[in-house]
């Protein structure tokens, strides 16, 4: 225990120098300054850690809050970047490899689609989704779009105008998956009517960023979403929850779902992926919180990704290294 609270304490430690540092900087756009802060930060939250970033005293709660805002907006300004190179192509999507971390993208939507067809019961074959938070580089949809669902319409939703302008730009020369994407300027909060058409919602990692905020978020799809409809949402575990908001899967079964599946990555796809589908029963009961570890409906279903993304390896010196070298998203 007292090794662990050592390796904790130094980390937090780390992570709040390197906070300081970004703080400092007078622009978060993609920069040597800007890129080299951020992977250094990154190599840092990625690998195994017993930290519980929930747990930590106020003022490192307050640094960490106010990380994740950097994060947030640097990495907004990152997309915005590649999304206007990209742009420029006759062809963007013949392109998107240039995006530094675009391998991760294929790689959590695989993670995502493959959860969605082993835990909703009955599968997935959806005729329409929904992506809350697409931003300027919609990669999520696009590789679900283009690799695993082949027949389904995509609405992206997103607060600022222009990142929507940016997204729609790069399918323009694309029939298939083009014809298939539509981008919208919205805030969640003022979606109602029609969240109910859609049969499968995905939640951004970095839509409601603050708990509360996340929570009340998970409600208002919970009380518009159609009945038997899948969510799908973007959360964070360990020493990740640095760099994204920690999701609470008991916040998501008071929201009206049922939890299906909760699953924390261990290798370069930084994000959880939480699986639930919207239940019918749970608002007939009214809705509530689980207790004691429970979600509504029984124990967190905490499960192994269905597959892996590379060989993983055991030696903890060894695994260290392979994370320091990684591309990971941030």
């Amino acid at each position: 225990m007292a090794a662990q609270n050592k390796e904790v304490d130094a980390l937090v430690q780390k992570i709040t120098g390197l906070h300081a540092a970004i703080a400092k900087l007078p622009s978060l756009s993609p920069s040597p300054d800007v890129d080299a802060l951020f992977t250094e930060l990154v190599t840092s939250c990625v690998p195994p850690s017993p930290v519980d970033v929930t747990k930590l005293g106020p003022e490192a709660q307050e640094m960490r809050e106010g990380l994740i805002r950097l994060c947030s907006e640097a990495e907004g300004k990152l997309e915005a970047h590649y999304s206007d190179i990209l742009a420029a192509f006759d062809n963007p999507l013949d392109h998107l490899g240039m995006f530094p971390y675009y391998n991760n993208y294929i790689n959590l939507s695989k993670l995502e689609y493959e959860l969605l067809a082993r835990y909703v019961p009955g599968g997935i074959a959806p005729a329409r989704v929904a992506f809350i938070g697409s931003g300027p580089l919609p990669f999520s949809s696009f590789v679900l779009a283009a690799r695993h669902l082949p027949n389904t319409m995509f609405d992206n939703y997103d607060l600022c105008g222009a990142a929507n302008d940016r997204a729609s730009k790069l399918f323009r020369a694309d029939k298939d998956v083009g014809a298939r994407m539509s981008f919208h300027t919205a805030d969640v909060a003022d979606l109602a009517g029609e969240l109910a058409k859609y049969d499968v919602v995905f939640l951004a990692a970095l839509v409601g960023m603050a708990a509360e905020d996340k929570a009340k978020v998970i409600a208002h799809l919970g009380a518009h979403m159609a009945d038997g409809a899948a969510l799908v949402v973007r959360s964070a575990h360990g020493a990740r929850g640095f760099l994204y908001p920690i999701v609470d899967p008991q916040d998501i079964a008071g929201g009206g779902f049922k939890v299906l599946a909760v699953c924390h990555p261990d290798d370069d796809v930084v994000n959880s992926v939480i699986i639930a589908q919207k239940s019918k029963d749970l608002h007939a009961n009214g809705l509530h919180r689980g207790h004691g570890g429970q979600c509504a409906h029984g124990t967190v279903p905490v499960v192994n990704p269905p597959c892996r993304f590379g060989e993983m390896v055991t030696d903890m010196t060894q695994k260290r290294e392979e994370f320091a070298n990684a591309e990971v998203v941030f």
